[in-house]
Order: C-alpha cells, then structure tokens, then sequence
C-alpha cells in the first residue's frame, strides 16, 4: 500500500509538530519499495467461497476496476476457492507460494488480495510468498485517497488510512525493534523505531481528528441554512450512473467517469426552476464489504443521506449483480437508520439492456415504492423523471395560517425562503400568513413561534 504522508495544501492549519521526523520515518517506511513501476505491476487474486460463475465474474470484475481506479497496472488475475480459512496466512503456505511464482513470472511486484487480512496475515504472506501483499481495504483506501478533492474528505480519508496502517507498523522496511535513545523531547529513552513511529502516528491523528471537527462544524451550518429546503439524495452502489444522474437533472457537467468512487464529497444542486426550493445531492456510493473505519470516517457526509426528505436509490439494471448491489445499498442505508425514509427507485442503464425486467417483477423489488426505468441520455425520460420526482416531494406538502410577530425575523425569513406563501394581510403587530411548505418545515416554523411565545 502506497503511503502519502506529506499533508496536503488544504491541511495548513493542521501543522505537523514534529520538526519533520515524521516524514523521516515515513521515508523509512517506504523504503521497502525499491522499485516503484515494479509496484505498479500488480497481480489480481479473488478470493472467496461462492463458485456460482456469475458471482465470481463479478467479484473479480469489481477488485480488478478497484485496482486499475488506484493506479495499478494488472499483469494477471486468479480466482482462488477457501475451503478453509487457515488463521495464519488465510490461504496457507503452499497455495501462496504457488500464486506469488505465477505472479513474479508475469513481473508483478505486488499480490493484491480480495479479502481483509490482519496486519499478521498480511505479515505471514509477505515471508511465505517473498512478495508484497496488499489487501482488499488497503485498495479502497488508495482509491478514496486519489479521488478525495475536497478538504473534508481528504482529512477523512487519512484518517481512515492511519488507523488501517496504526497495528500494521512491525517490521516493515527498517529495523522496527531497534532502539531509538534521545535527549530531547522528540524521542524517549531506549525507544523502539515502532514506538516513536506509532507515537507520532497517534499525534497526527489528534491533529487530524482536530480539524475534521472544524470542517465538520461548518458542514453543519451549511446544511443548516437549507433546512428550509427540500432535499432528495442520490444513493446507491458505486458507479451505477449517480452522478450522471445528477448531471442530467440538472443540466451540471460534474466528474462522471466510470471509475469506482468517482464521486466522495456530496455535492447539492437545484432542482427545480421555478420559485419551488428543491435540491437533490449526490453522495459517495456504497460496495459490499465495505470497510466500517470507511463508514465511520464519513457519516458527516452521509448526515446529507439521513437528513433528506426523499431518497433516490439507483441501481445499474445492466449489471447482473444489480439485486445484490441494492441489498448492500439498503444495508448500509439501515444501518446510518436511514432506512425509514421515503424511497424513490431509479433503475438506470437501460439503453444497454437487450431485455428489461417486466414492470411486476421491479414493483415486487421497490415493494411497491414508486420506481422509473430511464436512460440518462434521453432527455424526454429525463424530464419526465424531474416532475415525477418533483410531484412526489410535493405530496408531502400542506397548508397553514398563522400569525407571526414582526420581530419573529428568522421565522419570516424561513416562510418566505422555504414555502409558498398563498396571502399575506398586514396587522398592528405582525402578519397573518397562509403559506404551502412541507411537513418538516411547518413543525420547524410553529415551534420556533411556540418559543417565541414563551
């Protein structure tokens, strides 16, 4: 697993506080690398139980696009069947050394594993088969790390990496065991190189943790200004057309390559045109097993997913996984206790479909939740799909009057920013208001009046 250590340009108020020993001790970590392009050259193994052939195709399919999405250049692939996970080196011995002879014979400098390995598993195969290993979540991470843009999901992500690479610090590279005295502050008496290595890594991620509470803080606010808002959000597998989605909806030309995690930081934009106060927001996608430090690192972005008022679920029907990919996708909606939110089904893709399923079959998966085939390049479907999903976030609108005192300014501003304001008669005191707004921002204003009233 390739380690970037430097911080980047958006980490400039989170400083390093070691005079540069860290870096140093990042070098030596990376010393084992001898030769990069080698690196590259990477050796593909899928590893798992199921020996159904579509499952296999597409699991291997999915760890090969998540090798050649962080960079790797593929020389070769396997499929391996456990029959029994042996504790030590998952796949035992024998069966590594077999695999690692395929692998340098096609100059591969790296065994790449679909599976998650403990830092001693990872150790056991390292020695047995004499070649690098890297695992399934190292992979991912790599992959997060190179799309990550934004502030946030850079400092995320490396969180995330440092806590995968804090119990995996023995022995690699250096002479992890030998003692490090010093008589300064930077270094304790007799410490090993894996203690000071894991101090400072422990350092920087107080650092870290620090400055994601600040940019965390201020995603806060800016959802906080748009709770006056209707808001739908874009969930589903990775690379099932989410963003293309987007771009289609709203006439935006955001990144929609078609590459596993293009998409990390969720990005909101209106979707409606006249005067209604709509926003649909695409959010990271989900994959099976995917890793729960991952997971943990992002529910401030996901916190976009649990606070909308609909959910568009789209599912890549062109895929043969497509129920498997939207079992995982509403998993992991159950578990950020999402799952209770309205459900719009979008099945995408489907001007690659030679047969499309029968509208029974799709009614019986939404469980009778609204859904719409479509193809993002036809633009009639697309239109079609904005006012149905427009219709179906006005359902949940209702009507109200109520009087509100003018120096109720945040409530004023609320009403008139979130809500269609039907007539308006000027009073001594106040207004008397009768406006359309949607359930959730109805209860938002009448409270904010019952404390006014207080």
């Amino acid at each position: 697993m390739k380690f970037f250590s430097s911080p980047v340009p958006e980490h400039d108020e989170v400083p390093l506080s070691d005079d540069g020993q860290w870096e140093e001790l990042v070098d030596d970590w990376e010393s084992r690398d001898s030769d990069e392009a080698d690196e590259k050259a990477v050796y593909v193994v899928s590893v798992g139980e199921d020996r159904d052939p579509v499952v296999r195709q597409a699991q291997l399919a999915e760890i090969l696009a998540l090798v050649e999405a962080q960079g790797g250049l593929i020389v070769g692939h396997e499929v391996v069947y456990l029959t029994k996970v042996r504790p030590r080196t998952l796949l035992g011995k024998g069966t590594s050394r077999a695999i690692a002879d395929r692998a340098r014979d096609l100059g591969a400098g790296m065994l790449v594993l679909d599976a998650e390995l403990s830092p001693s598993q990872t150790r056991n195969l390292e020695d047995d088969s004499g070649i690098k290993v890297c695992d399934r979540e190292a992979i991912i991470l790599n992959v997060f790390m190179k799309n990550a843009r934004s502030r946030r999901a850079r400092v995320q992500i490396e969180i995330a990496r440092l806590e995968y690479l804090r119990p995996r610090i023995r022995g690699v590279g250096i002479d992890m065991d030998q003692q490090m005295g010093g008589v300064s502050g930077s270094r304790g008496p007799g410490e090993t190189a894996s203690e000071l290595l894991a101090r400072q890594l422990d350092n920087r991620l107080v650092e870290l943790r620090k400055a994601l509470k600040k940019v965390t803080a201020a995603g806060q606010n800016r959802r906080k200004r748009r709770e006056s808002c209707q808001r739908l959000a874009l969930v589903g597998y990775t690379n099932a057309g989410k963003t293309a989605l987007m771009n289609a909806l709203t006439s935006e030309e955001l990144s929609s390559k078609d590459s596993p995690f293009e998409t990390l930081e969720t990005t909101s934009r209106s979707l409606s045109r006249y005067g209604e106060n709509v926003l649909i927001s695409d959010t990271v996608g989900f994959i099976r097993r995917l890793p729960e430090r991952l997971l943990e690192s992002f529910s401030t972005t996901l916190a976009e997913v649990k606070e909308a008022s609909l959910l568009i679920l789209v599912i890549d029907l062109s895929d043969p996984e497509w129920r498997d990919h939207l079992s995982i996708t509403l998993y992991h909606l159950e578990q950020l206790a999402a799952d209770a939110i309205p459900k719009f089904f979008v099945f995408n893709k489907a001007d690659l479909l030679e047969i499309r399923p029968n509208a029974e079959t799709l009614n019986q998966v939404c469980e009778g939740a609204p859904f719409r085939v479509v193809s993002t390049r036809d633009p009639e479907q697309m239109k079609a799909l904005r006012e149905e999903l427009l219709e179906a976030v006005r359902h949940d609108q209702e009507e109200r009057t109520l009087f509100v005192p003018y120096r109720a300014s945040d409530t004023l501003n609320l009403i008139y920013g979130g809500c269609r304001v039907l007539h308006s008669e000027t009073l001594p005191d106040g207004l008397e208001l009768t406006f359309q707004g949607s359930t959730r921002l109805i209860d938002q204003i009448e409270s904010q009046l019952e404390t006014l009233s207080v």
